[in-house]
């Protein structure tokens, strides 16, 4: 798909920086409305146009998803579940959107489950049509790490980094950047790896995620924008004015 003429910003917000993941359903107020007032805030200033925001599940579609079984490849035919999951999205996305309402950003909700699909090599379509339509409208469209309906699996967990990467292709997108709950990808001492350009270079320093995560934390996500195709940026909460305002804090990703 042809992308937009202007440059068009896709940031995630994950769900470790809005939500206490070690507790079901437990929403980071004060981080969210930080977040929140960093977005209106560069939407108000110019400092960003066309703006997309994706959030990860956090505390609420990751327990939820690991309870049931579910993962990025691990599906479940039965409709309860994915209703529940699907359902606790929805819920924290809720959230996400009056946060920005009440800043007077025109955010308006797009759920993955009934735009996207996997096919049985769990190749995934993302459709962007309507994430288009919305910015040329002037809305922001706000999407989420969701249950996806694959074929030969039932449901499967559609990841917020995933989601990044599918709509930034198919918008192509101009600049992409993941608020993360560290400042960027960290080596064996803790600091920030400036540049990325392939996934051997930091295998060796990506672990697993300390709380309930079935979509693959920071090696996920690693290896999202890698595919990517396209320059990203990893970087923590008190970076996003900085990201917003068209610099690169963190760890940029460039495969």
């Amino acid at each position: 798909m042809a992308g937009r003429e202007s440059g068009t910003t896709v940031v995630k917000l994950g769900g470790s920086v809005i939500t206490d993941k070690d507790r079901p359903e437990a929403l980071d107020g004060p981080a969210l409305d930080r977040a929140a007032d960093a977005i209106a805030d560069a939407l108000a200033s110019g400092d960003v146009s066309d703006l997309v925001v994706v959030h990860g599940g956090g505390s609420f579609g990751h327990h939820h998803a690991s309870d049931h079984g579910v993962s990025k490849t691990e599906g479940s035919g039965d409709a309860a579940a994915a209703v529940e999951i699907h359902g606790a999205m929805k819920t924290l996305n809720d959230f996400v959107l009056a946060r920005l309402h009440d800043r007077d950003v025109p955010a308006v909700p797009v759920h993955p489950f009934s735009a996207a699909s996997r096919d049985e090599a769990a190749e995934l379509t993302v459709m962007t049509e309507q994430v288009e339509t919305m910015l040329g409208e002037e809305f922001v469209p706000v999407l989420h790490g969701d249950v996806v309906a694959h074929a030969g699996e039932g449901v499967t967990i559609l990841s917020g980094d995933e989601v990044v990467t599918a709509v930034a292709e198919g918008i192509d997108a101009e600049r992409v950047g993941f608020c993360s709950t560290v400042p960027g990808v960290l080596d064996d001492e803790d600091d920030v790896i400036p540049e990325i350009r392939s996934y051997e270079e930091v295998v060796r320093f990506l672990g697993e995620s300390d709380a309930t995560d079935v979509t693959g934390g920071m090696a996920g996500k690693v290896r999202a924008l890698l595919d990517l195709g396209a320059p990203a940026t990893v970087f923590g909460p008190d970076a996003l004015r900085e990201f917003l305002a068209g610099e690169d804090p963190g760890t940029r990703i460039d495969g």
